[in-house]
């Protein structure tokens, strides 16, 4: 199971961290990443970040998130700094294995201008 905290309302500029926490070993997890979904929109990826700590992000978070983990604490974080807007919705984190995806729930993440 996968469990996401972090979320909160923040005006814009701020800074929140996400945090995605593994009943289990994170390190069975091939590749680890953040989603989110704002309202009347589908889910889109935002970052993910391999078993050999290789990141990748979608263009609009570039030079402003970092995903990153702590194998030892089975969590994987999403630092989210300058904050926009239109960064508000739903953040899921999602591990992926043996060909099938773990999805935590949702946090709730909004940024007020």
């Amino acid at each position: 199971q996968l469990q996401a905290s972090g979320g909160g309302l923040v005006q814009a500029g701020g800074s929140l961290r996400l945090s995605c926490a593994a009943s289990r070993s994170i390190f069975s997890f091939n590749v680890m990443g953040w989603y989110r979904q704002a309202p009347g929109k589908q889910r889109e990826l935002v970052a993910t970040i391999t078993n050999g700590g290789s990141t990748s992000y979608v263009d609009s978070v570039k030079g402003r998130f970092t995903i990153s983990r702590d194998n030892a604490k089975n969590t994987v974080y999403l630092q989210m700094n300058s904050l926009k807007p239109e960064d508000t919705g739903v953040y899921y984190c999602k591990g992926h294995k043996l060909g099938f995806d773990y999805w935590g729930q949702g946090t709730l993440v909004t940024v007020s201008s």
